[in-house]
């Protein structure tokens, strides 16, 4: 199993998009998910987007981008679009996800990381701190965590 860019993986993209779409589209059109994908192919520059493989299968993918909620643009960046594919859930990908993005983040010279979720009990177990709540557009409460690198 490797983590790698998606720009090192390219062919993985149009999978990608299709997960996010799935994931995260709620109102949103498949032509948004593949906009954040087509912008974070850069080296070195945020956004970033990774990508889980196992043997050409893909298990999983991550982003670390420069803002993942609007109404918390104070804070940057962010751990954002955690997936792991349904049937390979259970088994530590998420943390291993999570893990890569940590160290990409910090050899960027960046201290902390943020994400944030609709739900609770899950990222506080890789040591994620809960600062609070924020509205994720138009008028959801999410839960906003931080983690110092």
């Amino acid at each position: 199993m490797k983590i790698v860019p998606l720009y090192d993986a390219p062919h993985f993209a149009e999978q990608v998009i299709d997960w996010l779409w799935q994931a995260f589209g709620d109102s949103l059109p498949r032509e948004f998910f593949a906009s954040i994908i087509e912008h974070s192919q850069t080296p070195g520059q945020l956004p970033l987007t990774f990508v889980l493989v196992d043997d050409e299968q893909l298990l999983g993918t991550v982003g670390l981008w420069r803002c993942d909620l609007i109404s918390r643009q104070d804070l940057f960046p962010w751990l954002a679009a955690l997936y792991v594919k349904e049937s390979a859930r259970g088994q530590g990908l998420a943390g291993q996800l999570q893990d890569h993005v940590k160290v990409q983040a910090k050899a960027m010279g960046f201290e902390q990381l943020h994400l944030y979720s609709a739900c609770r009990d899950f990222y506080e177990r890789f040591g994620w701190h809960y600062i609070g709540d924020a509205l994720d557009y138009p008028n959801t409460t999410v839960h906003v965590y931080r983690i110092a690198l």
